[in-house]
């Protein structure tokens, strides 16, 4: 059962053999480690023997060994498996007797000793001078016979043998005595009572002065139940589902099972006697031939999967065991099994690849670039070349104008040395196709057109004469596959998938495949289309409401907008400056929550209403926040917001000195920093945090809010602004802050005016592509305007 053991000597008491021989019976165990007998043994613990059944060989009243099977996983052992077991076992004593016997006889041929009664073996000694036939008790046993019955002539030897085995054994008998040869045969006998017999006869003829033989001396075993148990074991064989045969070592089929023969005797008639490679001369140089001869030459059993071309045109499962007659060799028929496997992975491929597809349209900011880049992800997958194409507008092609407003924004082909050609044709494919053309016909028709063999000459006919027909004929496209790229209702765009000579036609479920990656692509270029006309929106409406800064005599006021990257959504950041009646100015930094034209509207409403409390009130910025809170909700403005409002207050006095008060309220908004330089030249920077900052607005309207107050020294540097500036994946809010509050100190040191200075900090705090947007407001402090006050 275990074909892959290793055999290995052990100590006697660590074998389960031991066990069966200590007990003297049969030992069957289906889970060895559940059986208290043997568990704790080494070959059980090291999981070598999982299950086990084993009968001890009996040589008349001695116990002489035991005979076992084991695998590595459980098995239920039946009754039919015991008693073969034990059939087996029989032999394998009797093979021992025999082999007993031939020694004896080695060691002095021209005495026949006294038969072992214990083995079974019986003696016969035939004097060829005088035609005397002696046999022993055992033999005439074995043959049926008393022994007053017997006459001790060779004639009633012949008369009780089996009529089919007379004259074979005749013949070899006459063949030993003639060449004083050894005898080794098998042959069945008929006794005059009681069941055929099967007896195996071993002897040899010794000759005497003149040379000619004169003497044969043999034994003889019953081995009845031996060629019942290989007959048992050939009609297992014979029920076999799937299909075994031997071969001899001259590659001859020896056996073939009922499968055998139905499937290999079909295509190539009588197998028996016959040679492997003579019969299957499609098997000469595959992988057949060589585990066959591998299995041969060293002994070991192989197991492999191999193809066998028409007219079996299939795939096998294929496990052959070597022994000293030959190979014995047991196959499969796997093709079904194999094509659920190749679909599998076939399955497997296409989602893959529609997962690549996604995640590539998904994974960018710039959708139209992704689209340009399926072209790398389809080749070699699904062809040789690829070309993407774009529609860039909106308007239902007509029947001669579908070439306006096309471009090809992504190729690929999967030679190197073939891109350039793949190029030049792509430039000059549109204008030079023709109204009947296959790519006219997809666009309009909105239905996928292939052309499934012989490409090349097809679509070279639909080309004006001239370049872009020589570069389309060096692509040698034997299959092209021409799709339209849907949106919601109207076409977008266009898929080119070309063949060479080398790849076979499109199957249906690759064709169904590049339809789903047209459809994937034409929703995403339609969604980009309409985002980006909501984003346009959006954005002009935010910056329609950011408006210049006043430019009061005693500050210098900057505002900055940055909007967020493509993909991102359009924000409600915004800034506003303004005056009051009483000349002071104010500034507000605010962060409405969302990104869409819905936080845009938001964020409008939110700055006319601060505005206009702020102004006509007069109020300073707690109050100003407060009464924003507290109309939100009567106003029907259902959002919530962070934001800053900051008032620079400056009396003569405090002009005369060169200072101003700032005084603000913070509802949740990230802290103001100033920066102020220092007569040495270095800057001093703070964060003005003043008390914890209040609630968004929105959250409780009505809540008391806090006010707090910094002195401004003359060219002092205020910032305010929103979170885009500070906050980045993987960042902590705080080390966004200590950033920005580094770089405004380095470029107040560097001297930078107002306007520099608010367009470096974007510059050199903002990635490339920004998630969010972001509003600022810069002030200073007039030196000027502490000399008018003077």
């Amino acid at each position: 059962m275990a074909a892959s053991a290793e055999f290995q000597e052990s100590p006697a008491e660590d074998s389960l053999c031991t066990v069966t021989v200590t007990h003297g019976s049969p030992l069957v165990v289906d889970d060895t480690v559940l059986d208290g007998r043997v568990a704790g043994l080494p070959p059980v613990t090291s999981g070598a023997v999982r299950t086990y059944a084993g009968v001890p060989l009996r040589a008349g009243d001695y116990l002489v060994g035991a005979l076992c099977a084991y695998d590595s996983h459980v098995r239920e052992w039946t009754a039919d498996d015991v008693a073969l077991l034990e059939l087996l076992g029989e032999a394998v004593t009797a093979e021992l007797e025999l082999a007993a016997v031939e020694a004896s006889y080695g060691e002095a041929r021209q005495v026949w000793g006294v038969a072992v009664e214990a083995a079974g073996v019986g003696a016969y000694d035939w004097n060829l001078r005088t035609g005397e036939l002696h046999w022993d008790d055992r033999t005439l046993e074995l043959f049926g016979l008393e022994r007053e019955a017997f006459d001790g002539r060779i004639e009633t030897f012949h008369a009780l043998l089996h009529p089919d085995d007379r004259d074979r054994v005749t013949h070899a008998l006459q063949s030993v005595i003639e060449e004083c040869g050894v005898l080794d045969l098998e042959y069945r006998v008929v006794p005059r009572e009681g069941p055929t017999r099967w007896i195996l006869a071993r002897g040899e003829a010794f000759p005497g002065l003149s040379g000619r033989a004169e003497r044969f001396v043999g034994a003889v075993l019953d081995t009845t139940q031996v060629q019942e148990g290989e007959a048992r074991i050939a009609r297992v064989l014979e029920a076999m589902p799937s299909a075994f045969y031997s071969v001899d070592r001259e590659w001859r089929f020896t056996y073939a099972n009922a499968h055998a023969q139905q499937l290999l005797a079909g295509v190539s008639g009588e197998l028996i006697g016959h040679v492997v490679w003579e019969l299957f001369p499609g098997a000469v140089g595959s992988d057949f031939e060589v585990q066959y001869r591998h299995a041969a030459e060293s002994g070991e059993p192989v197991a492999f999967e191999a193809y066998y071309p028409p007219p079996l045109d299939a795939w096998y499962e294929v496990r052959a065991w070597p022994s000293p007659e030959g190979l014995s060799v047991y196959f499969l028929d796997v093709t079904g099994r194999r094509a659920a496997q190749e679909e599998l992975t076939r399955s497997a491929a296409r989602g893959s690849l529609l997962a690549e597809v996604t995640s590539s349209l998904t994974s960018t900011f710039d959708t139209y670039q992704a689209v340009g880049r399926l072209a790398q992800l389809l080749v070699p997958r699904l062809g040789d070349w690829c070309i993407v194409t774009l529609v860039d507008h909106s308007e239902p092609f007509g029947q001669h104008d579908w070439r306006r407003h096309l471009r090809d924004i992504g190729l690929w082909h999967a030679d190197e040395s073939q891109r350039s050609t793949l190029e030049r044709y792509a430039e000059l494919r549109i204008a030079s196709s023709g109204d009947d053309s296959y790519l006219a016909r997809a666009l309009t028709g909105e239905r996928s057109v292939i052309v499934a063999d012989r490409a090349y000459e097809q679509v070279t006919a639909t080309l004006a004469p001239g370049e872009a027909r020589e570069r389309y004929l060096e692509l040698a496209a034997r299959t092209v596959a021409f799709l339209p790229v849907r949106g919601r209702g109207r076409t977008v765009g266009a898929l080119t998938v070309g063949r060479g000579r080398d790849l076979p036609p499109f199957t249906p479920e690759e064709l169904n495949t590049l339809v789903d990656i047209a459809a994937r692509a034409g929703l995403a270029l339609d969604n980009a289309r309409a985002y980006a006309q909501q984003r346009e929106l959006a954005e002009g409406l935010q910056r329609s409401l950011l408006t210049p800064p006043p430019d009061p005599e005693h500050l210098q006021v900057a505002v900055r907008y940055e909007p967020a990257a493509e993909v991102a959504q359009v924000g409600g950041d915004w800034y506003d400056s303004f005056l009051q009646t009483d000349g002071s100015v104010v500034l507000v930094i605010g962060d409405v929550v969302g990104h869409d034209t819905v936080a845009a509207a938001a964020m409008g409403q939110l700055r006319a209403l601060l505005r206009g409390i702020a102004v006509t009130t007069g109020g300073g910025p707690a109050e100003v926040l407060q009464r924003v809170d507290s109309a939100m909700p009567t106003l029907q403005i259902d959002t919530t917001a962070t934001a800053v409002v900051a008032q620079v207050e400056q009396t003569p006095q405090e002009r005369e000195a060169g200072t101003a008060r700032l005084r603000w309220s913070n509802a949740g908004h990230p802290p103001l920093i100033i920066a102020v330089p220092q007569a040495d030249g270095s800057v001093v920077t703070a964060v003005l945090e003043g008390d914890e900052p209040d609630l968004l607005l929105g959250m409780a309207p009505g809540v008391e809010r806090e006010e707090a107050i910094a002195a401004v020294p003359v060219g002092s540097t205020v910032l305010l602004y929103s979170d885009g500036l500070v906050e980045r994946r993987g960042q902590n809010l705080d080390d966004g802050i200590e950033l920005l509050r580094t770089t405004l100190a380095d470029l107040v040191a560097e001297g930078s005016d107002l306007d520099t200075l608010a367009d470096e900090l974007l510059a050199r705090l903002l990635p490339e592509r920004p998630d969010d947007d972001v509003a600022l407001v810069a002030l200073r402090l007039r030196e000027a305007a502490v000399e008018s006050a003077g």
